[in-house]
């Protein structure tokens, strides 16, 4: 698919940069169609097929969707990122190729203190400024020193794979990322979460905003039915029909988005929670 680049700044000095794309909503639609027959075009429109695949989970369709990404970030959210394993990956190497002098600072507004109800997250109140710049500056002094001693190593002679090894984690690095729609939305599923760390999320943000332009279908359907879905346990569910006592009405249903289908998969599902009480 031929596609104009597209790059979106992240943090002081990254990026997402979209290099490739292949196939779109479309894509999805004829891979379905090779599984379920052309019959299924009698059944339902194009939209509705993406709709139900993705709310059955049926999602090796959308493993025919591939994007592929250049993307510049600090190292300690790329060690977040590569947890990711269904992806495609390669990195910029700091045993063929100097590191480079530059390194991520937080914007003062995002230096704030460890959160007390969280235990692997930032607290929601931040430094007063005067601190805040203190701290920046720390960052700041304790990366060109480490740079500093990274050049003198260079200069010494030292290997570029040991010379480097001091260097910090706020460092960037860049790599080539490609993976198929069904792993990106689970991607984006984790890291647009509002208790995803701020850094990753700016990237998964400016990932989604490339996605919904070019498969905005099957992006309506991901925010629909994963992305703001919430999951409930059989006592959760208990509690539900117990509150609700009977199946709203069609006309409630209707206002609600369910209509045709998905409302009568809804009353099924309702039914399925009361038998299990």
């Amino acid at each position: 698919m031929s596609i104009t680049p597209i790059e979106i700044p992240c943090l002081d000095k990254g990026f997402v940069r979209l290099i490739d794309v292949m196939g779109n909503d479309n894509s999805i639609v004829q891979a379905a169609r090779v599984s379920y027959g052309e019959g299924t075009k009698r059944l339902t429109e194009d939209r509705g097929l993406i709709r139900y695949l993705l709310r059955h989970q049926h999602t090796t369709p959308f493993e025919m969707v591939e994007f592929k990404f250049h993307i510049k970030l600090p190292i300690f959210i790329a060690r977040q990122w590569i947890r990711h394993r269904t992806a495609n990956v390669n990195e910029y190497s700091g045993r063929y190729s100097e590191m480079k002098d530059e390194f991520y600072i937080p914007a003062l507004g995002n230096i704030r203190p460890q959160s007390t109800m969280n235990k692997q997250g930032r607290s929601d109140e931040t430094f007063p400024t005067e601190q805040a710049e203190i701290i920046a500056d720390k960052f700041a002094a304790s990366q060109d020193q480490m740079y500093a001693e990274y050049r003198e190593l260079l200069e010494m002679g030292v290997a570029r794979e040991i010379a480097r090894i001091n260097l910090p984690v706020s460092n960037y690095t860049e790599w080539y990322w490609k993976i198929d729609l069904h792993n990106l939305f689970h991607f984006l599923k984790l890291r647009i979460d509002d208790h995803a760390q701020y850094e990753i999320r700016v990237y998964g943000e400016a990932i989604a905003s490339i996605v919904k332009e070019i498969v905005p279908v099957a992006w309506e359907a991901f925010e629909d039915y994963v992305l703001h879905s919430l999951k409930f346990s059989r006592l959760e569910a208990n509690a539900i029909t117990v509150m609700l006592g009977e199946l709203p009405s069609d006309e409630t249903l209707a206002a609600a988005g369910l209509k045709g289908r998905e409302a009568r998969e809804f009353k099924d599902k309702f039914n399925r929670m009361k038998n299990q009480r």
